[in-house]
């Protein structure tokens, strides 16, 4: 049950994942035109919202019937193709609800329904849109990070996962050892080698689960990134200049410690403190 409602959850997170950065960039125009006193600066037109505009076609422009949106089932039976006008429809659709149904199965499988429970489905949710969002666009928009880094910060008081004092010490140790690698990697190449927002994911993280999740959701994240990253230049030709979004790992990283964290702290005894 839990995972067919994560199906479900899967199809608006996909909505959030296309239409939120179009929906932060012209509200980014409206204010710098509005900060310049430019009224007459051509911000464009608004793009659809997240919730009452209904779907359709990016080529032919009809509305999805709701028959042809059942998640990952109408994709199957359309062959991943609009049934207007052929277009092929992006692998992301089914991907993002089969991984939002798995994760959401997996929080009920470890924590059960109760609080619990709904507090790690709701941050797996919000984790897999982060990771959707920073994939397409290299984008982890505050409006998502800084009320996850809140809910784990509140969370604390009950406590759910970690007392207060290790929910605000986790999250300054996740948000300053990102940080400090910035600035040191600034300070020896020149370059940005990554963005504030991954600061911002590794401290809310850090609010959920404590000072000791740090290190091993850096490892993790840092490792599977390397891989992915490797194999991306060996088997595309990728150059190593072209810049990896690393949200979606850390978020990979977090869900992982989420989920098996009494796993990795009796597999790997560095884990374990």
């Amino acid at each position: 049950m839990a995972g067919i409602v994560g199906l479900i959850v899967g199809s608006f997170l996909n909505v959030v994942i296309l239409r939120l950065p179009p929906v932060l960039e012209f509200r980014w125009r409206l204010e710098a035109a509005e900060i310049l006193g430019d009224s007459t600066a051509d911000v464009g037109p608004a793009p659809p919202g997240l919730v009452v505009e209904r779907s359709c076609c990016p080529q032919c422009g009809t509305q999805i019937k709701a028959y042809d949106n059942i998640p990952l089932l109408s994709y199957l039976i359309l062959r991943g193709r609009c049934r207007a006008c052929g277009l092929r429809i992006s692998p992301q659709y089914p991907l993002v609800e089969l991984i939002t149904a798995v994760a959401t199965a997996l929080c009920v499988w470890r924590f059960g329904i109760g609080l619990e429970g709904f507090a790690a489905v709701g941050m797996s949710w919000c984790l897999i849109a982060l990771s959707g969002i920073d994939a397409r666009t290299q984008l982890l928009p505050d409006g998502m990070t800084l009320p996850l880094l809140w809910a784990g910060l509140l969370l604390s008081l009950a406590p759910l996962f970690v007392n207060p004092g290790q929910a605000i010490v986790g999250a300054a140790v996740g948000y300053l050892s990102l940080w400090s690698v910035y600035w040191l990697f600034k300070l020896l190449t020149g370059k940005e080698g990554m963005g504030y927002g991954d600061f911002k994911l590794l401290g809310a993280l850090g609010a959920w689960f404590g000072v000791a999740s740090i290190l091993p959701i850096i490892l993790m994240s840092s490792v599977v990134g390397a891989i992915v990253g490797g194999s991306m230049m060996a088997l595309r030709g990728q150059d190593s200049q072209v810049p990896m979004p690393f949200g979606p790992f850390i978020a990979a990283a977090g869900f992982a410690y989420l989920i098996f964290a009494p796993q990795l702290r009796a597999l790997l005894p560095m884990f374990a403190f």
